[in-house]
């Protein structure tokens, strides 16, 4: 397996889940400006840092499972997992939220009823 396809599977499984999740935040969702800027900051960082890292010999990727695209020294693939993470927690923690709020909704309902 390439690290593209990996790359691939992982950022394909991140998206089916925060759709899942914004599903049932409902109205309560992650706001999409909010996720692109994020998305954008950390392909940035991502940029500089895993540049450094790779400069310094702190590690190195496999030349033939890579597809030879490169953002500075940073092959493509590694932009996965920051954009995946942008992309998920969002959504993780709108559904949290509206969990939260729906809970302490029915407590004061029930509180309300008695």
């Amino acid at each position: 397996m390439t690290y593209l396809q990996l790359s691939a599977w992982f950022v394909g499984a991140a998206i089916v889940a925060a759709i899942a999740l914004s599903v049932l935040a409902g109205r309560h969702r992650a706001h999409a400006g909010g996720i692109a800027v994020t998305v954008v900051v950390l392909v940035v960082l991502t940029a500089v840092f895993d540049t450094v890292m790779i400069a310094t010999g702190l590690f190195h990727y496999s030349p033939e499972h890579l597809l030879g695209v490169h953002i500075g020294l940073a092959p493509l693939e590694d932009f996965a997992y920051p954009i995946a993470g942008a992309v998920l927690l969002p959504a993780l923690w709108a559904a949290l939220r509206a969990r939260r709020r729906a809970q302490v909704g029915r407590r004061s309902d029930t509180e309300d009823a008695s």
